[in-house]
């Protein structure tokens, strides 16, 4: 029979809410990278991606570059501050993912599968830190007997 101490509950919930958190900031360091290496892409050779006619959001392929290295360079910046678990971190990530939502379902045409493997990092980059409550955020330099 195995017996619970009221603690063990929410430590598990602050290790839980921890490794979210991780998560998170791993995944948008990763889809900045990928960001910043499909911005690069398509800055540096336009045939590399397809080019449709009459689409509603037509941009030059330059432009959309330059709009995905710019988030991958906030992405990556944003996921460093994720691991100090620190509330400006979570919100900007959350704000960042959904632009980089957007900016990946506007360029959908001109490279479908990448676009949606992107929308669904930054769909689970959202979900993981919108989780994670306050008070089970992650203190990094906190001794267990300092509560």
């Amino acid at each position: 029979m195995t017996t619970t101490h009221p603690g063990n509950t929410r430590t598990s919930l602050r290790e839980w809410a921890t490794g979210v958190t991780v998560f998170a900031a791993i995944m948008l360091m990763i889809g900045g990278i990928l960001d910043i290496m499909r911005g690069i892409a398509e800055i540096a050779d336009d045939d590399i991606f397809v080019s449709t006619r009459n689409y509603v959001f037509e941009l030059n392929l330059t432009a959309w570059g330059w709009i995905h290295l710019a988030l991958g360079v906030l992405a990556f910046v944003v996921s460093l501050g994720l691991f100090t678990a620190s509330t400006w971190a979570r919100v900007l990530g959350v704000a960042i993912a959904g632009l980089v939502i957007i900016s990946n379902f506007l360029s959908l045409p001109y490279y479908p599968v990448w676009s949606i493997v992107m929308i669904a990092i930054s769909g689970f980059i959202i979900w993981a830190l919108c989780v994670m409550r306050k008070d089970d955020a992650f203190v990094p330099f906190e001794t267990p007997t300092s509560r």
